[in-house]
Formats: C-alpha cells, sequence, structure tokens
C-alpha cells in the first residue's frame, strides 16, 4: 500500500491504497463517495464518469497512482446544494428511469459544456455518445442539457 494525497471536490483526502487501485474503487469503497457508480469496469459505459481538472474521465480507467495533484470532482462536488443546472433540469424533466448512468451522463456534459455553451442537438448526442443509458432515457437527457446549457448561457 502507498499513500496519496488527492484533491476530491475541492478537499485533500490522504489515502492508503495500492498503486493500481482504481479511482473509482477509491472514491466509493475509500471515501465513501458512492454517488461515482460501477458499470462494466472497462470504461465502455461511462456510469464512473468524473472530472479530472474539469474533463470527463472514467473513473474505473484511471489508476490511484495516476491522479496526482488533478483535481477531481464527482456528482457530490459538483454543486453543493444540488442546484447545478444540469442537476435541476435532470430532476425538472425527470430524466432517470433506473438512474444508475445519470451521475455519469451528468458529468460528462458538466466537462463539455464549459467550452460548448450553445450547443446543437448534434453536438449533444455525440458528445455524450460515449454514455450508456440502459433504459433509453437518451431524448430527456439531450434536452436537460440543452435547458442547462440555455440556462447557463442566458
Amino acid at each position: 500500500m502507498a499513500s496519496y494525497s488527492l484533491n476530491i471536490n475541492g478537499t485533500q483526502h490522504s489515502v492508503e491504497a495500492e498503486p493500481d487501485m482504481p479511482l473509482l474503487w477509491v472514491l466509493r469503497d475509500v471515501l465513501g463517495l458512492t454517488g461515482t457508480k460501477y458499470g462494466c469496469g472497462v470504461g465502455a459505459c461511462n456510469s464512473c464518469t468524473v472530472l479530472l481538472d474539469g474533463t470527463a474521465s472514467s473513473a474505473c480507467q484511471q489508476q490511484v497512482s495516476g491522479v496526482g495533484d488533478r483535481a477531481v470532482i464527482t456528482i457530490e462536488g459538483l454543486s453543493d446544494a444540488g442546484d447545478h443546472p444540469l442537476q435541476i433540469f435532470w430532476d425538472e424533466l425527470n430524466v432517470p428511469q433506473c438512474g444508475f448512468c445519470q451521475a455519469g451522463q451528468i458529468m460528462r456534459a458538466a466537462g463539455w459544456l464549459k467550452d460548448n455553451a450553445n450547443p446543437t442537438d448534434e453536438d449533444i448526442v455525440r458528445l455524450q455518445s460515449s454514455n450508456l443509458c440502459r433504459c433509453g432515457t437518451y431524448p430527456r437527457i439531450k434536452e436537460a442539457i440543452r435547458k442547462a446549457s440555455q440556462h447557463m448561457e442566458g
């Protein structure tokens, strides 16, 4: 085991972990941040998406030893009050059915919306295409992202 100092949601955390432990398990099992979901473990579904220095990344594919001093934001850290525009419109439009992929969907959108504040429907589909939704709520996901982007822009 090795010691790591991680910046998670704006707070420094000291953790003991094997160097090859995925960040996903550090977040869930060591720090108790269970909003980041385990889906496939191979980076195919992206239910475990977090932001690393503002860029969406699959936590299951990121070893804790490779995080270094990069800032990690999980769904728990996106907004203290749960009032990020994506979270507001996710709720308003009743996007989730099972809810399993939703944290990853929101985090991916949060990562790219800062650089693409006025996305087209095609942009949303393309930029979210790596996040799988088992329930098929893609039309509501697209609408929530569109409304959130309009809210953030205006």
